[in-house]
């Protein structure tokens, strides 16, 4: 769109130039053998040729200033009143100079400013060509007045359709133009935005690569508490009390819990670097896996333990299934080393669109609010608990008292294996 407005104006450009250079040598050259039919005498001709030399002058004068200005002055009006005067001479000599005057019309827009100047221009413009058509200026009976007069009426009512026409066509290119200065500056603007979303479009990836870099950290670091450093410090149970009996045949059987803790505690390590779900759960469903975790705890810690189903068991997510997994065997570790009970309960319950888990235990308690809340990444007790049920849509909550043993109990959705 804008290429065709620049291509307009310099078509214009170039018939402002060379297009009276041209009308000028037409009208000099049909002037030649049709000067006998007006009576052109030697003092006609010295004229003649004077006019064209000066109108040929004009020309070259205006090339040059119009180089260096835009737009209509004093100076664009001076020139146009100038030719038209050469032209209305030349015609009045010789009618077939008319189509030097025809430069008045495509001229004035262009170089009269003000509207008053411009119908001027145009009338005298008229008035030259109607005299030329009309058999030559002046009109020398009433016949040719008459054919004068039409014939100047006709042009004005014709150049005044045109003159709207081309003031019309002047108005939308002047809102062609600035629709496409807007564009223009609506375009530079989307650009910086766009450059503004790239940049950070890259900083979120930045952050979120640093985000997934930091959540897998604490994910294996929250593995390995919960696997490894549990195994690790079930076989150094297992080897202390091989050390301090003197029967081999106990410790012969404390040697082998030491050893099968060794070879779960290597298959936990590897699944949790592959992040896969606890070995557990490698064969069997949560509630199986719930059930043979609470024997063998109670088995290595000497404490009766027991484990109950309640509603009907369903496949669950891996995730659910691992994390609640996690969570018991947090529970019943915690259990071990600081609740010094005598029995402990654990409870998994299917309900319509949760699952509970409840463990308890009837050991020395304590109180929640004394237990500092950690807020970094560093604990993996009751924190790691809490974030594991909330980073699957969950909810932990612990209830205890000094004496009356804890009671830890972990809500989160039904997500089903087929989900």
């Amino acid at each position: 769109m804008e290429q065709d407005v620049a291509g307009v104006e310099q078509r214009w450009a170039a018939i402002d130039h060379r297009g009276p250079y041209l009308l000028l040598m037409v009208g000099g050259l049909l002037a030649v053998p049709t000067g006998g039919l007006f009576d052109m005498g030697p003092g006609d001709w010295y004229t003649v040729g004077g006019l064209v030399a000066a109108g040929l002058v004009l020309q070259v004068w205006w090339g040059t200033v119009a180089d260096s200005r835009r737009g209509p002055s004093a100076m664009s009006i001076s020139y146009y009143a100038v030719r038209w005067l050469i032209a209305f001479v030349l015609t009045w000599i010789n009618p077939f100079f008319c189509f030097y005057a025809f430069t008045g019309y495509f001229g004035a827009r262009r170089l009269l400013p003000r509207r008053l100047l411009r119908k001027a221009g145009l009338f005298a413009t008229a008035v030259t060509m109607a005299g030329a058509q009309s058999g030559g200026l002046p009109p020398r009976e009433g016949t040719q007045w008459l054919l004068f007069g039409a014939i100047l009426a006709i042009t004005l009512v014709l150049v005044g359709v045109s003159d709207r026409l081309f003031a019309t066509e002047d108005e939308r290119a002047r809102v062609q133009a600035e629709t496409i200065a807007e564009l223009e500056r609506t375009n530079t603007a989307l650009q910086q935005a766009l450059d503004e979303n790239a940049a950070l479009h890259a900083q979120l990836l930045v952050q979120a690569r640093e985000a997934g870099v930091a959540d897998e950290r604490r994910r294996l670091a929250a593995e390995i508490h919960d696997t490894i450093a549990q195994g690790l410090t079930g076989i150094i149970a297992q080897l202390q009390v091989v050390a301090n009996t003197p029967d081999p045949a106990a410790a012969r059987e404390h040697l082998g819990r030491a050893a099968d803790l060794a070879r779960h505690s290597l298959g936990e390590a590897r699944r949790s670097v592959q992040n896969l779900a606890p070995v557990a759960l490698a064969d069997d469903g949560l509630p199986e896996a719930l059930k043979k975790t609470v024997a063998e705890w109670g088995e290595r810690a000497g404490v009766r333990a027991g484990f109950t189903l309640t509603g009907t068991a369903e496949q669950l997510h891996d995730e659910v299934s691992a994390t609640l997994l996690r969570i018991a065997q947090e529970a019943l570790s915690n259990a071990a080393r600081h609740a010094a009970a005598s029995r402990v309960g654990v409870t998994l319950s299917f309900m319509d669109e949760e699952v509970t888990l409840d463990i308890r235990d009837d050991g020395r308690g304590f109180d929640p609010v004394a237990v500092p809340e950690r807020t970094g990444t560093g604990g993996f007790g009751l924190d790691g608990m809490r974030a594991r049920a909330e980073r699957i849509a969950g909810a932990l909550t612990v209830e205890s008292e000094p004496g009356q043993g804890t009671a830890v109990s972990a809500r989160v959705p039904l997500v089903r294996h087929d989900r």
